[in-house]
């Protein structure tokens, strides 16, 4: 049993309706680099499509009905869109789940070092890479800095055309016996993983005679006017033990206002630098970072987006949580009782609230929990059991189970689910596959699935194919991203 590619049933109207979405989906993820960009974003999306906050309801006790639309935040992290149906709430919602955090380095809160005339910023890698792959690439720093005057400073460095970029060192290839010796999880050690951001020293700025200040921009350009009157670094004892660190620190403080102490209150990841692309000679293909599981968030936005000024029979809920990529745990990760709680909202501004209904509603919902899966590659078809995987081109992708070994940490959905999942995606077009991640012993994988269905709703991995999964750049196919939306939205509607 084969599914044919779903490039071959495409007329040009779906072609341009592929590659309107294809578009888009690129500005998301090359603007949107951590869960913080992906949820305000997100946000702002959906305020212009009607959406409102669910905590001024609350405040306001504004009653919620049939059509209403509105969006909770847990920590700027992690955000649900409910769009209110016809149908009692205590019936059950339709929901999609996404997580919007990727792999990548974050830097640790005491992260600025100095040695032999280099500038370094330590890391402490987040979630499950490959350290081999982060090494030599341009890296930007994405994030923010918590003051103690209660502000919080954004941080975006390294994606405008005229930033510097940073990069993790290699060692050459030519005093690199040893090292090519190595296990590749040994390669690169995890606490070598130090990106690097400058060279150059600070200086003080120069004395001018006679109180010529338009000498002062010439021999210290970027201490000139109020940077310069600011502060004095000339006879500090840091600038002379780490005169590099002193430099890097002193251009944050005229850029940002923030000084090394505030890093203990800051989360800036290293992301890589520069935008989604096209990808391929026939444009087919999308390469870029964070791709899983953003992927899947964005087509899930886009769905419950595009129910637009409709109401649904059942109340649409759209999930895009944190943490998946360590575990789901934590204030922002799906394990927490944000789901819960912003749930138990709704119903009582919907005026069916209470404990009772509130277990009634999640055992008799339904979700997609919308993750990516391992594509094919030809490259390491060793890897994979070919009747049981996910190719790129043939659509959206079904993981009954996921796990590893005995199927350990899966959810495994049941017969009668997926029947009915086959059922909507047939009815409405949609071109899917299923497949398990890799061959039994090879290794595997988990998704938040197993998380919700703790309430004993019914739910199923559902995503995209995707080739590098977890490297710095990712690949996917235009064509599974367009299904998966047509896929997510007829769930919504139909499931």
């Amino acid at each position: 049993m084969e599914h044919e590619t779903a490039w071959k049933k495409y007329d040009e109207a779906d072609l341009e309706a592929l590659e309107q979405l294809a578009a888009e989906y690129i500005e998301f993820i090359s603007d949107n680099k951590t869960e913080r960009e992906c949820a305000a974003t997100a946000i702002a999306l959906a305020e212009e499509r009607g959406y409102r906050s669910l905590d001024e309801a609350v405040r306001e006790g504004r009653a919620l009905r049939a059509g209403d639309k509105v969006w909770a935040l847990a920590h700027g992290k992690a955000l649900i869109l409910a769009h209110l149906g016809s149908a009692p709430l205590v019936e059950g919602f339709n929901i999609l789940g996404a997580h919007i955090d990727s792999p990548r380095l974050d830097l640790k809160q005491n992260p600025f070092s100095e040695s032999n005339g280099l500038a370094h910023l330590d890391t402490h890698y987040y979630g499950g890479i490959k350290n081999y792959q982060w090494v030599t690439l341009p890296l930007a720093l994405h994030g923010v800095v918590a003051k103690k005057d209660g502000s919080v400073v954004e941080v975006n460095i390294g994606e405008d055309a005229g930033d510097p970029v940073f990069c993790v060192t290699d060692l050459l290839v030519h005093l690199a016996n040893k090292q090519m010796q190595k296990k590749g999880n040994e390669v690169i050690e995890g606490e070598d993983l130090d990106i690097l951001i400058g060279n150059r020293p600070f200086a003080a700025p120069c004395h001018p005679e006679q109180g010529d200040e338009a000498a002062l921009p010439a021999c210290h350009p970027e201490r000139s006017g109020e940077a310069a009157e600011s502060k004095d670094l000339s006879a500090s004892e840091d600038s002379e033990k780490e005169p590099v660190k002193a430099f890097a620190l002193e251009l944050l403080a005229d850029k940002y206002g923030i000084e090394e102490e505030d890093f203990l209150s800051a989360e800036i990841e290293a992301v890589p630098a520069g935008r989604a692309r096209d990808l391929g000679i026939d444009r087919s293909m999308v390469i870029g970072y964070g791709q899983d599981d953003r992927v899947c968030a964005y087509t899930s936005l886009a769905a419950q987006l595009a129910l637009a000024d409709e109401v649904p029979a059942a109340t649409s809920l759209t999930v895009l949580v944190d943490k998946e990529e360590i575990g789901s745990v934590g204030a922002t990760g799906m394990a927490s009782q944000f789901f819960e709680n912003t749930v138990a909202e709704i119903m009582e501004l919907a005026g069916e609230g209470g404990p009772l209904p509130l277990r009634r509603a999640l055992a008799a919902s339904s979700m997609l929990s919308s993750d990516v899966s391992a594509g094919f590659d030809p490259a390491y078809a060793a890897a994979f059991e070919p009747k049981n995987s996910a190719y790129l081109g043939r659509g959206l992708v079904f993981n009954k189970y996921t796990g590893s070994r005995g199927k350990s940490g899966s959810n495994d959905a049941s017969a009668e689910y997926v029947a009915r999942i086959r059922r909507v995606m047939d009815d409405a077009g949609v071109s899917f596959q299923t497949a398990e991640l890799g061959k039994v012993d090879v290794g595997g994988g988990g998704t938040i699935a197993y998380i919700p269905a703790k309430y004993g709703m019914d739910v199923i991995d559902s995503g995209v194919p995707v080739l590098s999964m977890h490297a710095p750049w990712e690949v996917t196919s235009k064509a599974d991203i367009y299904e998966a939306f047509k896929g997510y939205e007829a769930f919504l509607k139909n499931a």
